[in-house]
């Protein structure tokens, strides 16, 4: 007979949610996305042209990153700027940074 843990696992809720998110972030695009609006605030169009894809594209991924609460759009007049939803986005960045810099021979000092 084996002795029960007492681990509390995420409920069903959380769990859906989480795997959302790293499947977000489990996209180079969309990565890149984050990245550019850890800084400001920009448009479709701004965001196509760093990254280098359609406008169509870019907004594909935008609406991939709003449905999971990752960047909510701000209306200026006829012009949308996306940002992202909150610090703790700009946290999850620096972890997953700090972590693979730790691993990358070339960062390391």
């Amino acid at each position: 007979m084996t002795k029960a843990n007492n681990y509390q696992l995420p409920s069903n809720f959380e769990l859906d949610k989480s795997v959302q998110l790293f499947k977000a972030f489990g996209d180079q695009t969309r990565y890149k996305i984050l990245f550019l609006l850890a800084d400001k605030s920009l448009s479709v169009n701004e965001i196509a042209e760093e990254i280098g894809i359609s406008q169509s594209a870019t907004s594909h991924q935008l609406k991939l990153l709003r449905q999971t609460e990752l960047v909510r759009g701000i209306r200026a007049g006829q012009k949308i700027n996306y940002e992202l939803s909150d610090q703790h986005i700009i946290t999850i960045f620096e972890q997953v940074r700090e972590h693979v810099r730790e691993r990358d021979p070339y960062h390391r000092k």
